[in-house]
């Protein structure tokens, strides 16, 4: 498991298709490990319930754990209850982030669903004891019908037997997955020429935009420790050698807050990141200040004069 939630990390901070390959790999190996050691069908009326748990419940777990490892969601959920609007908060601007935080979380629960059809093993065992199977396989076949569908999880010949008038469970579950598996592709297909067909951003601007959040974000996690480990170093020389510590500036609460959003910036901004945005704005008004008080240094002058 924790091998998964740092593939589930590299995915989520590169959002690449290798990023998402090694994902879809763990789990598929993580599942076939659970299905071939800890999984044991009871063969019995709780057929339903068991395999119905293994199946569903790995997904559910590895869904909440997409969630708690991606970075966005936690950028737009801290201090959302304490801080001043900074940017619109409308449900529009929640559902432009959560929905593609979602879509990443779903690749590894869907990867489970998909290869544990494919493997058969859980769904054999909770459909062997639902009431359509019932319906289905011991249509004229006897009082004992349902015992012996409760056994076929266990008992390969037992099932050959009782499906040999209708398609097994482990070909149904087979054709389940693979179905699952093309709907997947193809809504991401299609989703995806959506997105890129309304994008505002050119082929090649886009890219460059994604290479430049990966490269700041790397500079700003090597700057910030660099900058950490300095005032670490200055306040501890504080304490052991009792000596006045150099000033050291360091970004205002409002200033960390302006660039921890997750605003979306319109058709005319040429901003890469909030980073981005925050140090072209300041960097204009510096610019300004600047040719301010050389337009006024004349004049004081010749006042002067």
């Amino acid at each position: 498991m924790e091998k998964l939630r740092e593939a589930l990390a590299f995915c989520i901070r590169h959002q690449t298709i290798l990023g998402y390959s090694i994902v879809s790999l763990v789990t598929a190996a993580i599942q076939h490990i659970f299905s071939s050691v800890v999984f044991k069908c009871p063969c019995n009326s709780g057929n339903t319930v068991y395999g119905s748990f293994f199946l569903s419940a790995p997904a559910l777990i590895l869904l909440l754990l997409g969630y708690m490892v991606d970075t966005r969601l936690w950028r737009l959920l801290t201090g959302i209850c304490s801080r001043e609007k900074q940017c619109s908060r409308t449900c529009a601007h929640f559902c432009e982030v959560l929905v593609p935080v979602t879509v990443r979380a779903l690749v590894a629960p869907l990867t489970w669903i998909a290869v544990a059809l494919l493997g058969a093993d859980f769904f054999e065992c909770a459909a062997s004891g639902s009431s359509l199977s019932k319906l289905l396989f011991c249509k004229d076949q006897g009082p004992d019908c349902q015992e012996k569908l409760f056994k076929i999880p266990c008992d390969e010949k037992l099932s050959a037997q009782i499906s040999s008038e209708w398609i097994s469970l482990q070909a149904l579950s087979q054709m389940t997955g693979w179905v699952l598996i093309a709907s997947i592709m193809t809504v991401a297909l299609i989703s995806k020429c959506v997105i890129r067909s309304r994008s505002e951003l050119s082929y090649l601007q886009l890219k460059f935009r994604k290479i430049y959040s990966k490269e700041e974000q790397a500079v700003f996690e090597a700057k910030a420790k660099e900058q950490a480990t300095m005032l670490a170093e200055r306040n501890t020389n504080r304490f052991f050698q009792a000596t006045d510590p150099a000033p050291f500036p360091t970004p205002s609460k409002d200033e960390w807050r302006e660039i921890s959003l997750l605003c979306t910036f319109g058709s005319q901004e040429v901003y890469y990141d909030m980073i981005h945005k925050y140090a072209s704005k300041n960097g204009g008004k510096s610019a300004e200040s600047e040719e301010e008080n050389q337009e006024r240094a004349p004049l004081a002058s010749a006042d002067e004069a």
